[in-house]
């Protein structure tokens, strides 16, 4: 069944971006935002400009959603629980749902809300945005990666590939969807940690023989090591093309745990050293540069208050 309605859960760099494309590309009534009442209520008004120009994609508060073709969760892994109550009232019988949050345990969360039939698993990647003061600017939009999970129902990802087609959205449907998240999770192990906990930036964590790239590459590799323990076959080859990607980025740019860290909010480090440290835990592994990051970023993570 061909996807005409899409609410985003999340209202921030990766939900703002893909937004923009789905009004731009399938139209104004495509897509809304969705968020919980409280939340509504405290930024009413506010209106968030996407590269200078100011959003006009619609915001609803939870309680007036309706059921809608498609859900694309995009909030902070630090806001899942929240945003499975949000999208409760969004979720009908053939609602398909994707979830570009970080990490490798989301969709198993909303699976267990939700069913795993049309839920997909996936990952957003290569994009340059940043979100501060209420302003998103970007200039590489980057790629979805999806493919189903074992549950997931026959045309579900078939249908969430036509309607991105549609939007203008670049994607890629993986035959090992798995290992695709991986590959990212050990890239955010990298570049966001290295970049919240020395306050750097691409460029920085990309300058040959820097402190911070020797943080950028060891966090990577011990991430590869968790991942080839856990069967999942990522390669030196994975972790040297995550490395090209970051320095073809803008150098002043920066990855969200960088900017939680100029904005002063709580980030997703359990998602990233705290998922490598417990399963390097399980396996014996030692990973020194992720238990230094995961103390570093939780110290600075003190001085944001709550």
């Amino acid at each position: 069944m061909a996807i005409s309605r899409a609410a985003i859960i999340g209202r921030g760099a990766v939900g703002l971006l893909y937004g923009s494309l789905i009004q731009s590309n399938v139209g104004p009534d495509a897509v809304e935002y969705v968020m919980d009442d409280d939340r509504y209520a405290r930024h009413a008004g506010e209106v968030p400009t996407i590269n200078g120009a100011p959003c006009t994609i619609p915001t609803l508060p939870a309680s007036e959603a309706a059921p809608v073709d498609l859900v694309i969760l995009a909030t902070k892994a630090t806001g899942l629980d929240l945003a499975l109550e949000t999208m409760t009232r969004l979720v009908g019988s053939d609602t398909r749902i994707i979830s570009l949050l970080n990490g490798i345990t989301s969709e198993e969360r909303i699976a267990g809300r939700f069913g795993w039939e049309h839920t997909v698993l996936a990952v957003a990647q290569g994009m340059d945005a940043v979100f501060i003061g209420g302003e998103l600017a970007f200039t590489h939009s980057g790629e979805i990666r999806l493919g189903p999970a074992a549950g997931t129902a026959p045309g579900v990802v078939e249908d969430i590939d036509d309607f991105l087609s549609r939007a203008g959205i670049a994607h890629v449907v993986e035959a090992d969807i798995r290992r695709r998240q991986w590959v990212k999770l050990m890239l955010n192990v990298g570049i966001n940690q290295t970049c919240m906990a020395f306050g750097g930036t691409y460029g920085t964590a990309s300058e040959p023989g820097s402190e911070q790239n020797r943080c950028f590459v060891a966090a990577m590799r011990e991430a590869l090591a968790v991942a080839r323990a856990e069967g999942v076959d990522v390669t030196e080859a994975d972790l040297a093309q995550m490395a090209e990607l970051i320095a073809s980025l803008d150098p002043d740019g920066m990855p969200s745990m960088a900017q939680d860290r100029i904005n002063g909010r709580r980030t997703e480090v359990e998602e990233f050293s705290g998922t490598i440290v417990r399963l390097a835990e399980r396996h014996g592994i030692l990973v020194p540069t992720n238990r230094w990051l995961y103390a570093r970023i939780r110290e600075l993570e003190e001085g944001f208050g709550a």
